[in-house]
């Protein structure tokens, strides 16, 4: 049964849904980006963090504001409005990126460990160890979402310590970290003119992915429901995606502002693994630093693999119309699909050196499709009075809305025009060769290439 907070609760008793959200978008392939564009652009890019959360919280506030007033699930409600058709194909795109971009999040845990552990079958074990453990998680506790809620607010304490302490240990400029906040007026002003180009603007679209991630607000509903939240408590709901907003931010800007402080020198740096920052931060605070830093990288990879698969498994579930209940058979068995799914790439990969190329371009391919789908839907359905009532989006809303939707339009293009063909043809052209390190260990976000 739900979990319902009464308002007379103090406020961290009326969060949840918000937090469980940031620990998806804060994984393995964003710590990833964060870092690499903190190491070669200093504090510069910090603006387009704040660019990428808010518009990550209007959809996360549309999402939370769905769940707590809609009567269903948001799969019946799509079935009802515009017919299976599109539930299906929405539900199914969301399954597949999410499975296929799992794999990256299971070499995010074996990064967490690769550089304290050489053996490559120990690092295969553990993999395989984790994975079994989230199955367990999912079967065995009754009321999941109480469970998950908790053990999601200790991963994310463990990333804001560990990140934290890193951060103040290397001393940032705190002039150059504000003036980064300024578009195009941090401390890299030579790249200011690159920002315009086509190139720049790519780097942008690719930094803003890492953070908007749609699938992870369209989720949102769900948890609001799990939760146990109703419309006398749409307030909860939006103070919560508030929350999760801000935690995401801090998170994202520690990150950048840690390889910007410690790694940041003018030149381009190279990373092709999130652990590799760990390392590469070693000689500026002593092994003690990679020790924590990797602590939040493992709370990040593991807490960022079990929710992305939720996410799959539950909106398929309910898209096809095999019920949303987290204490239900399907959600649990289509997320213990998505979980097998991402394990077993990634095991192929760790061992057998299996090329992951082919499993990443098929879900670029889908994505394409996919999240300006979900945001599409989202902001529909938000907006809809029969559904909503008075809690319809209002016209600034649905104006920021339409400018982040855009936005995954953009994304997509993107994908569609340079990401996805280039993927092709170097997989085309070298068949023979394994994945290069950047393809086969930089783990991705469920809706948009991380």
């Amino acid at each position: 049964m739900p979990d319902p907070i009464t308002s007379h609760r103090h406020w961290y008793r009326r969060i949840g849904p918000g937090l469980i959200t940031a620990c998806v978008v804060i994984g393995p392939g964003s710590i990833l980006t964060s870092s690499k564009v903190g190491a070669n652009d200093g504090y510069s890019k910090l603006w387009i963090v704040l660019a990428s959360v808010a518009f990550m919280l209007v959809y996360m506030t549309l999402g939370a504001k769905l769940g707590a007033v809609a009567k269903t699930s948001p799969g019946n409600l799509i079935r009802q409005k515009a017919g299976k058709g599109l539930a299906i194909m929405l539900g199914c795109c969301v399954f597949f990126i999410s499975a296929a971009f799992q794999s990256g999040n299971n070499l995010g845990v074996a990064a967490a460990f690769d550089a304290f552990i050489d053996a490559d079958w120990a690092i295969t074990g553990l993999v395989v160890g984790f994975n079994l453990l989230a199955i367990f998680f999912l079967l065995a506790f009754r009321n999941l979402y109480r469970v998950l809620e908790r053990l999601m607010m200790f991963l994310v304490a463990l990333m804001l310590l560990s990140f934290a302490i890193n951060l103040i240990v290397l001393k940032p400029n705190l002039g150059e970290l504000f003036m980064g906040f300024i578009p195009f007026m941090g401390a890299d002003n030579a790249a200011t003119t690159q920002e315009t180009s086509k190139d720049g603007l790519i780097a942008l679209l690719g930094l803003i992915g890492t953070t908007f991630v749609i699938t992870a607000a369209f989720y949102q509903a769900y948890l609001v429901q799990q939760k146990g939240w109703d419309e006398n408590e749409v307030h909860n709901g939006i103070m919560d995606a508030r929350v999760g907003a801000v935690l995401m931010m801090l998170i994202t800007v520690m990150l950048m502002s840690t390889a910007a402080a410690g790694l940041y020198t003018g030149s381009e740096v190279q990373l092709a693994d999130p652990a590799q920052v760990a390392v590469a931060l070693e000689p500026s605070f002593g092994v003690f630093g990679k020790y924590i830093f990797c602590l939040g990288l493992f709370s990040a990879a593991f807490s960022s693999f079990l929710i992305n698969s939720m996410i799959g498994g539950f909106i398929v579930s309910d898209c096809l119309g095999l019920g949303s209940d987290p204490n239900g058979p399907a959600p649990r068995v289509m997320t213990t699909v998505a979980l097998l799914t991402g394990m077993s790439v990634a095991v192929a990969f760790l061992l057998l050196g299996f090329d992951r190329t082919p499993t990443i371009i098929a879900a670029q391919a889908v994505t394409v499709v996919g999240a300006p789908l979900v945001a599409g839907v989202l902001l529909w359905l938000s907006s809809s009075k029969d559904i909503m009532g008075c809690h319809a989006a209002s016209t600034p809303t649905k104006t920021v809305a339409a400018v982040g939707l855009a936005v995954l339009i953009a994304i997509a293009a993107n994908t569609a025009i340079n990401t996805l063909p280039n993927s092709i043809k170097k997989y085309m052209a070298e068949p023979s060769e394994e994945t290069a390190p950047e393809e086969a260990s930089v783990p991705e976000s469920p809706p948009v290439a991380d």
